[in-house]
């Protein structure tokens, strides 16, 4: 029996359901529209640090689950449309700027993989993650036409620039897109870097582990790992753990963009294929290359 204390405790949890700043059951996962059109964005995120990034607060906490549970079941709705062996990754730092030949070259490789069917899925936010999703975007264009957007986007390189995500839209706004969705789920842990408008679907979560693991969950068809930092790092080994155990029933290609990168900078590669040859892992299918088209090829497209 619900005491009259509990029923008073019920009340003012559901009034502040009602009152918090984002919707408590999506049906629907976000577009960049929903996100930036009226500062819904930014009123979130300036919301959830208020009330803290580990919130005292039960009804907070209780708001913020809420939200993810509502957006997994969008996401979950959002991939049954989709073949499992279809969705690919790309992994890699936040703070690749826009005029790096990296940053190109993983443009090139989400705008073909996109063309010929995967669906492109990152994190959402800046650096590799936004070439990822700015490829998918360029579909069924021509490459001057990639070079063009290129041009549009290079003054403002870095998510810290005034303007970054002015000269983002532009691109939109000059290169209309209708025909070709990509993936992007971020997190308002890290709501000081920007989502990318160029990802056609967003599924933004508060649970930065929830979000972390699905990507690596979802892309079945392979990862693709370019440049990054610490986040990069950890998510390797998540993937390796996954395919060495074949957690879901299969080994998903593992391929590492940029030679120099992977095996002078950070030497990840060289560890994992050491690894593999002591019989530490298993079932790791890896591949090191400079070059999309091998990428492409790894990826089975």
């Amino acid at each position: 029996m619900i005491s009259v204390s509990d029923f008073h405790a019920l009340e003012n949890i559901a009034e502040y359901l009602i009152k918090v700043p984002y919707d408590t059951t999506p049906q629907s996962l976000y577009t960049p529209e929903a996100l930036y059109g009226d500062g819904y964005d930014s009123r979130v995120y300036n919301h959830y640090l208020a009330t803290g990034k580990f919130s005292g607060s039960e009804a907070e906490m209780l708001a913020r689950a809420l939200h993810d549970y509502g957006m997994d079941r969008a996401l979950n709705e959002y991939l049954s449309h989709y073949k499992p062996e279809k969705i690919v990754g790309v992994m890699g730092g936040h703070g690749m700027s826009r005029t790096d030949k990296m940053y190109r070259e993983i443009v090139l490789l989400s705008k073909t993989l996109t063309e010929r069917g995967a669906l492109m899925v990152t994190g959402g936010g800046p650096g590799a993650m936004e070439a990822t999703h700015l490829g998918a975007w360029m579909a069924g264009r021509s490459i001057g036409d990639v070079d063009r957007a290129l041009e549009i986007v290079s003054p403002t390189p870095v998510f810290g620039d005034d303007s970054w995500l002015k000269t983002a839209f532009a691109v939109r706004e000059e290169f209309p897109q209708g025909s070709y969705h990509s993936l992007g789920i971020p997190t308002w842990l890290y709501g000081h870097e920007p989502t990318t408008p160029f990802a056609t679907d967003i599924a933004k979560y508060f649970d930065n582990s929830i979000r972390e693991d699905t990507i690596l969950t979802i892309a079945f068809g392979g990862i693709v790992f370019t440049p990054g930092s610490a986040g990069t790092m950890q998510e390797i080994f998540q993937e390796a753990v996954q395919n060495h155990y074949l957690t879901f029933g299969v080994s998903s290609p593992m391929v590492f963009l940029g030679r120099e990168f992977w095996t002078e900078e950070i030497p990840v590669y060289p560890f994992l294929e050491k690894l593999v040859a002591d019989k530490k892992y298993k079932n790791l299918l890896l591949t090191l290359t400079d070059s999309a088209e091998e990428a492409i090829e790894v990826l089975r497209y």
